[in-house]
């Protein structure tokens, strides 16, 4: 296949390129800085901008293009990034990639393209699968207008998968890192109540299931989730035993929502309990299924 990959800088897209050359694929890479390799291709999404050559004859794109999400509060001008920077990218490329597919129907296309498990927003104990609707805190509406840039592609007959995607546990992961350190120190200790849910895929599944979804015949939204959720109480205690620490200072949650605000309220002290039903009933096979081995993967590296 010919594939444009955008946002490949950051975890996921780094491994995903380097999964398409070994597949053989040809990729595209879409930078917004100065090409260094015949392999880049500039494109200007701040301004909706891109040379229609450069999706003529693709196959696929995979757009993971955003400004990371870090653990810090919300303020406007942040907001605002976060916004800015999915919608300009997404709606780029699916425009892109309309008019390419209204130029020739009979090429068929898809477009995979980034989205957050935080769509659903807290949604407590309940088991979430695609169905579930969408909650309404800053994230889950931020995710709502994420998914529905990618209207322009659909419309026009492209096949679009939109990747609600959870907790990636990897080498080079933010998560990781933080927690990482923070329990090699014996500070650990479970977040808030404990009780909610953090949905963690490993990185090897995270590309594993792109490179599925390319081929497969799957579209619309897809929960990028380990199959077995687990409480931060679960996660913090198998991360103490991986890291041979103890855990034994609990965080209190108005620490955390004083601390962090939205963010915090959102996605470390609320959580869902989702479940990747469209994946597995795609036929899609998880390598690492046990929260204890992705993170000792995740941390033979950190």
């Amino acid at each position: 296949m010919k594939i444009a990959v955008s946002g490949a800088s950051g975890l996921i897209g780094q491994a995903l390129l380097e999964a398409l050359r070994a597949d053989g694929h040809e990729v595209l890479q879409l930078v917004r800085r100065t090409p260094r390799t015949a392999e880049e291709h500039r494109w200007d999404p701040q301004h909706r901008r891109i040379d229609p050559a450069l999706l003529a004859d693709v196959d696929a794109a995979v757009n993971l293009a955003g400004a990371p999400i870090r653990p810090r509060p919300f303020t406007r001008r942040y907001r605002q990034q976060l916004v800015t920077s999915r919608l300009d990218t997404t709606t780029t490329i699916s425009e892109g990639l309309a008019a390419a597919q209204t130029a020739d129907p009979s090429r068929r296309r898809v477009l995979v393209n980034a989205s957050g498990i935080g769509y659903y927003g807290d949604t407590g104990n309940a088991l979430i699968r695609e169905d579930a609707p969408p909650g309404d805190d800053f994230l889950a509406r931020l995710c709502v207008r994420w998914e529905e840039a990618t209207a322009p592609a659909e419309q026009a007959g492209v096949r679009v998968v939109r990747l609600r995607t959870g907790l990636v546990l990897g080498p080079d992961a933010m998560l990781v890192k933080v927690l990482g350190l923070v329990f090699r120190l014996g500070l650990g200790g479970r977040l808030g109540s404990g009780d909610q849910y953090w949905p963690w895929i490993s990185l090897r599944d995270e590309v594993g299931a792109i490179r599925h979804l390319l081929t497969s015949d799957v579209s619309g939204p897809v929960n990028l989730t380990a199959p077995e959720p687990v409480t931060n109480a679960e996660f913090t205690r198998q991360l103490g035993r991986v890291l041979h620490r103890p855990t034994p200072l609990p965080v209190p949650g108005f620490a955390v929502s004083a601390g962090l605000g939205e963010f915090g309220r959102a996605s470390v002290i609320g959580g869902q309990r989702a479940v990747p039903a469209a994946l597995l009933d795609s036929g899609y096979r998880f390598e690492v299924t046990r929260l204890e081995d992705a993170l000792r993967e995740a941390l033979r590296k950190d």
